[in-house]
């Protein structure tokens, strides 16, 4: 029985509304060797979205039936829903030569890191917090106790960005993207 090769993955680490999810969706267009994960998730979908679309909507029970079995490679807890990346999803890219791209918090990331510390991490920033306020507020969070709680939860994802291999702020979009292009161009290199 063969056993298969290690995962290849690469993290995009950062706050919410920092811009990880268009980022991702722009490199998935652009690489057949990547591949995301769909994450599973509590929360229930936002308008636009849909089961598999970008997560799998799980009710809590269920969330937490699949974490008693093993089947979470990392999950946690943020803003009251909990998150999961799946374990049989990275096996498969393994398995098929593929580089798993995902977007994670901090806690996720070092949690991916302690069972596989060869993963690439990218730690996005918002080039300020006043332009990471107005992302909250144009994505609807409109409550000053809603925005205050997840500012204060930027900064402290933020405060621990030197524990990632790549350190990139967010302020022009298409520089981000072409930062990032060399990072996967160098992991796709060195296979």
């Amino acid at each position: 029985m063969s056993s298969s090769p290690p995962p290849r993955i690469l993290l995009i680490i950062g706050p919410t509304a920092v811009g990880k999810s268009s980022l991702i969706d722009r490199v998935l267009a652009e690489y057949s060797d990547l591949v995301d994960l769909i994450t599973y998730t509590t929360r229930p979908p936002r308008v636009g979205e849909s089961e598999g679309q970008p997560y799998h909507f799980v009710t809590e029970e269920r969330f937490k039936e699949l974490l008693a079995q093993g089947f979470f490679i990392e999950w946690a807890h943020v803003h009251g829903r909990m998150y999961g990346t799946p374990r049989d999803q990275v096996e498969h890219a393994a398995r098929s030569g593929k580089v798993v791209i995902a977007d994670v918090d901090v806690q996720g990331a070092k949690s991916v890191l302690k069972e596989f510390p060869r993963t690439t991490t990218i730690f996005l920033k918002p080039p300020s917090m006043d332009a990471l306020r107005h992302r909250f507020i144009k994505r609807g969070i409109t409550s000053q106790a809603d925005l205050e709680k997840r500012l204060e939860s930027a900064k402290i994802e933020m405060a621990q960005a030197d524990h990632f291999e790549h350190v990139l702020i967010n302020d022009d979009f298409d520089h981000t993207l072409g930062e990032i292009r060399k990072i996967i161009e160098n992991l796709l290199k060195n296979q």
